[in-house]
């Protein structure tokens, strides 16, 4: 082969080598298999042998050096590390909103929230493209060099993706281990006869400081981008566009960040992550909230400790190791069979756990789970205590793969898969555990709040068979009630009442309490005050249904679906019959001026505060919606308008100002 051609190969085999790392780390969509990419890397190594003059160090083939450092060298950052606010309260977090639109008077502040990652924090540096350090956070203003051992992170590009590259680019984030990768390096660590790590973090931290390369690329630490530094020729104004750059370039930015037009979405959207921490393989401690616009950020500046545009909302987080006994199933309202660990007692933040969520078959799988194992535990904040990891290297014996249940534990139906879902149901809506998790809800406190009436009490009344549909409850008498173990006079009066009180809770709450699947309070609310009964409810088409904001096709299918069978049929003509009322507190007036319109608020306005004219536009017939899409009637824009009006105007949505909307209404 020619001497160019060899040149021209090289540069080829580079450029599909890193297009491949781009879709297998960065997009998680990879294209070719593990050893079809092998063979590209083998070419281009044997070609590179062969020809060493044309090796360059942004070559795929150098991200492990051969040698090792004497030494860290400290280096200064550019721009200081400081670190950020942080609360464990939601109160203090809305008051850090509140503070912060304070210092921005009559400004749209839009919020990112990203995953606060518990790794080792990382300045990486690019020029021209071509990386050339990497430096630990250090105090915040010196921190060590390890840029031999960042070379060996493989979701870390030596050389940007792109034609369009800055001339300099310093992206900050967090050098962190799965706990996937801490469980296979801890198995290979016993039986090297090294010691094992407690958790991702103390590996990460010491496998980025190790002065052997070779030895690092060995620990598979990842690393993502949550942050930037000194940069010259960025294209991004924001935060969440600086995101999707630096993807662009063949880095990956913090997973599940969100961009929100105000702090309560944003905070809203905290709390949902908290409960999917479960989901993730990599540590999380808390969630970061940061003010999206960089120019914003300016004029806010910092401290001297921490920027004042940005803070960590932190959840205590407890973990230990325990035997796991055995694995059991149980069925929940809607037939979905969630499997728990029973666990040998550990204290957890001051209460001792037994039991842990593992959550569906997949999640089994994935950690590889086994009754006998030394699992850890993992409680945070308010959520239920989950299975972490597995400690594979503490695994004495044989222990077998956990085999999922084929039948209902309860009515021995057998079980289904939900189609392209990882959730396993009970298709039996007779199955006696169903009925009781059913009640159970009916008569919670988001729903019915039917005081008295709890798990032991229902399990009784089930086991008895004096209640098996939701009308039954209001057929029971005193007399039934009093024979009941526990249940004395009085208390069969009180629970007597509270039934009754029930009847008055209106058509949201009924709605909420029925289990209709993907129907849930908000959901509920929309459709309440978008029919206003229950029979005009009933007679609503998929289309209908389909056409109200916040309800997408799922939700309509869901919803037609029960409405239109015998068996939802008869429930709310049961319920009816009981005297329950199924209209809606305050229905929309006919006839106003905004009749049948769906509006959507964005920025700051003059005359009326959100709530207000949230409230005027439904007194006057229409629907103030959260978002924009196609079947948005208008948006109003106020002062500083956020990402809304870009997208009304990208699908073609009227815009309209404060006093067209006065004009409109006849103000």
């Amino acid at each position: 082969m020619a001497a160019g051609d060899v040149a021209r190969r090289i540069e080829e085999l580079r450029e599909l080598i890193r297009y491949h790392d781009r879709k297998y780390y960065i997009d998680a969509a990879p294209e070719i298999s593990d050893r079809e990419y092998d063979k590209l890397l083998e070419e281009l190594k044997r070609l590179e042998a062969a020809h060493p003059e044309l090796v360059t160090p942004d070559s795929p083939t150098q991200r492990v050096g051969e040698s090792t450092v004497e030494g860290l060298e400290k280096v200064t950052h550019s721009e200081p590390m400081l670190s950020i606010e942080n609360t464990y309260s939601i109160e203090e977090l809305r008051d850090f909103g509140r503070r912060t639109q304070r210092l921005l008077p009559g400004e749209k502040i839009e919020w990112v929230v990203e995953l606060k990652i518990d790794g080792v924090a990382l300045a990486i540096i690019y020029e021209e493209g071509r990386l050339v350090r990497g430096v630990t956070r250090g105090d915040g203003r010196v921190g060590d060099d390890v840029t031999h051992n960042v070379r060996t992170l493989k979701d870390v590009p030596l050389k940007l993706l792109g034609n369009r590259v800055p001339e300099l680019l310093e992206v900050r984030g967090e050098v962190y281990l799965t706990n996937s990768d801490l469980v296979k390096l801890n198995e290979e660590q016993q039986k090297a006869g090294e010691p094992t790590f407690a958790n991702p973090r103390n590996a990460a931290a010491g496998s980025i400081r190790l002065l052997d390369p070779r030895l690092c690329a060995k620990r598979r630490l990842r690393f993502f981008v949550h942050g930037l530094g000194r940069c010259q020729g960025i294209r991004a104004r924001t935060y969440f566009e600086f995101l999707e750059e630096v993807r662009e370039y063949g880095l990956r930015p913090t997973p599940h960040a969100q961009l929100f037009d105000n702090f309560d979405q944003a905070v809203a959207y905290c709390e949902e992550l908290i409960e999917r921490l479960h989901e993730f393989d990599f540590e999380v401690d808390g969630l970061v909230l940061k003010v999206n616009r960089f120019d914003q950020r300016e004029r806010l500046g910092a401290t001297s400790k921490s920027p004042r545009w940005v803070i960590a909302y932190k959840f205590e987080k407890y973990e230990a190791p325990t035997r796991l006994k055995r694995i059991y199933v149980q069925v929940g309202k809607m037939g979905t069979i969630t499997p728990v660990a029973e666990l040998e007692p550990v204290q957890l933040a001051g209460t001792t756990v037994t039991r842990a969520s593992l959550h569906n078959k997949d999640e089994i799988a994935r950690k590889d789970i086994r009754e006998g194992d030394i699992v850890i535990v993992e409680k945070a904040g308010k959520v239920i205590p989950h299975v972490v990891r597995v400690e594979k290297h503490l695994r004495r014996g044989h222990l077998p793969p956990y085999h999922f249940p084929s039948h209902c534990p309860v009515c021995h139906t057998r079980l289904v898969q939900d189609e392209g879902g990882v959730y396993i149901r009970c298709p039996n809506p007779e199955c006696v555990a169903q009925i009781k998790e059913r009640l159970r809800y009916f008569a919670s406190r988001s729903a019915m709040d039917i005081d008295g009436l709890g798990e032991k009490l229902i399990d009784q009344l089930v086991d008895k068979g004096l209640v098996k549909t939701y009308a039954d409850l209001y057929r029971l008498k005193k007399e039934q009630l009093v024979e009941l173990e526990r249940m004395g006079e009085k208390s069969a009066d009180n629970l007597l009442k509270a039934i009754e009180a029930s009847k008055e809770r209106g058509l949201a709450r009924v709605l909420n309490a029925l289990s209709i699947r993907h129907v849930g309070a908000h959901v509920a609310e929309v459709l309440a005050e978008h029919f206003g009964s229950i029979e005009r409810l009933m007679e609503a088409s998929r289309e209908e249904l389909t056409a109200i904001p916040e309800v997408g096709p799922a939700i309509a299918e869901s919803v037609y679906e029960f409405f239109h069978s015998q068996t939802g049929r008869k429930i709310v003509h049961e319920l009816a019959s009981a005297g329950v009322k199924m209209t809606a507190a305050r229905q929309t007036p006919p006839g106003g001026p905004l009749q049948g319109k769906t509006i959507v608020v964005t920025g700051t306005l003059e005359k009326y505060s959100r709530q207000e004219i949230e409230e005027l536009i439904r007194q006057l017939g229409g629907r103030a919606a959260s978002s924009v899409s196609s079947k948005t009637d208008f948006v109003l824009a106020g002062k500083d308008p956020g990402s809304k009006l870009e997208k009304a105007r990208q699908l073609g949505v009227r815009v309209i100002s404060e006093s067209e909307f006065e004009a409109m209404i006849g103000r």
